[in-house]
């Protein structure tokens, strides 16, 4: 029997629907020589201090630093990730065939292989590598199933990151809480936490002592158009009211016009990081608020995988492109003049070397009624992925310089225009 072991019951659901294990079980789907089972993210970690040695569970400065001489792992003390284990192991035990469906990136290979150790499974083991969650993908990634050795760099990366996080994060958390914490708070460290509260605190800091400076600007106007002194702006009004003065008793005189023409491109596709900024300028979303809705949006199939940290799709998407933009009827007004033509292949959009785990977050061409906030992120994620195939826009700058009693001035003016 061939077991699959997905991430999340609900990827499991639609993988097993797929491959038509639809008996349900406790803890997982039967069916056409398949079970498919689920863990629940992380159903093992690595072992506690006290887990190594005894002693370690006192939080005593003559105990640090704690190094493991080994790094094992243990399944979460919880009764019902400890029954979901259970049921895994039984299923491996009795498997021809292990595939690896978990998230594909870093952190998905680490649950799953913790598991599979922790199972002590050592037959053979596959590895279904998709980014999205459609019929069409995981039906093509159970086509093209991998050897589980091709992403053991992947593994070793996230057990090392894990092991860094275990050695600072608990060592430097029990050294600044007993030193400054006084017994009476856990003062926190840890790898991402640590650093990026440091720059929050250093970015209050400075609003905080900040203090404001007056300036001037010295403008005139001629037919109507605004001119502004080129050579900026003034912390003393007394400058600015010496040269005021001269150039309002001599005549403007334009001395040069100079146009430039150049191109503006499409922003670039979202990662996450991007979405996240996106969403709190656009619509007032807390960052952990854009991942679940993107996550579930995921879920439901209408786009992408959304953990990705790349703006860039690789080559292998290009020819599915035409089909999701068709796809898209409720944009059909912004889809149309693009479905006429060959689609546009830029190196903007498409570079195989700007992609690792995952490609940047696109629809998959499914669509559904979606609640408000759903919506709002779908919208922007698939006019942002349409608006990458357009034309370059063509931009006329116009610079405009002047003089009066010797005094320059510049004014400088754009016109954008759509190529079609």
């Amino acid at each position: 029997m061939k077991v699959c072991i997905a991430e999340k019951p609900s990827v499991a659901k639609e993988i097993a629907n797929i491959l038509g294990a639809n008996t349900k079980h406790d803890g997982y789907y039967e069916g056409n020589g398949y079970a498919v089972t689920y863990t629940f993210g992380h159903l093992c970690t690595l072992l506690e201090p006290k887990d190594y040695k005894p002693h370690w569970k006192s939080w005593d400065l003559n105990n640090l630093p704690m190094l493991p001489e080994r790094f094992s792992t243990k399944v979460t003390d919880n009764n019902g990730i400890q029954k979901q284990f259970n049921i895994v192991k039984k299923l491996f035990d009795s498997a021809s065939v292990v595939i690896n469906c978990g998230d594909a990136g870093q952190e998905g290979e680490l649950i799953q292989r913790w598991v599979l150790q922790q199972a002590n499974y050592t037959g053979k083991v596959e590895r279904l590598w998709i980014s999205s969650l459609t019929e069409e993908a995981i039906r093509e990634g159970f086509k093209n199933l991998k050897p589980s050795e091709e992403y053991d760099n992947l593994f070793y990366a996230g057990y090392s990151r894990a092991i860094g996080d275990w050695l600072l994060g608990l060592n430097a958390t029990r050294l600044f809480t007993v030193k400054f914490g006084g017994y009476k708070q856990v003062l926190s460290v840890g790898r991402v936490q640590t650093p990026t509260l440091a720059m929050l605190v250093n970015r209050f800091q400075e609003i905080q002592n900040f203090k404001s400076q007056p300036y001037w600007e010295l403008q005139t106007t001629y037919r109507n158009i605004l001119f502004n002194y080129e050579e900026g702006r003034f912390l003393k009004k007394e400058d600015g009211a010496i040269l005021a003065s001269k150039v309002t008793k001599s005549d403007f005189e334009i001395v040069s016009v100079t146009k430039k023409k150049g191109k503006e491109y499409a922003p670039k596709l979202f990662d996450l990081t991007g979405l996240q900024v996106y969403c709190n300028t656009k619509f007032g979303f807390s960052a952990d608020e854009t991942l679940k809705i993107a996550q579930k949006l995921y879920e439901m199939k209408v786009v992408t995988y959304p953990r990705v940290d790349t703006t860039f799709l690789p080559n292998d998407v290009y020819p599915k492109v035409h089909g999701i933009l068709s796809k898209l009827t409720n944009y059909s007004t912004l889809t149309q003049p693009l479905l006429g033509k060959k689609t546009k292949k830029s190196s903007k959009v498409f570079n195989d070397k700007k992609v690792t785990d995952h490609h940047a977050i696109i629809p998959t061409g499914i669509q559904s009624n979606l609640p408000y906030n759903q919506q709002q992120v779908y919208d922007i994620i698939t006019k942002r992925f349409i608006a990458v195939f357009y034309p370059d826009s063509e931009v006329s700058n116009t610079s405009v310089l002047g003089k009066a009693a010797d005094v320059p001035f510049k004014t400088t003016s754009s016109q954008e225009t759509a190529i079609f």
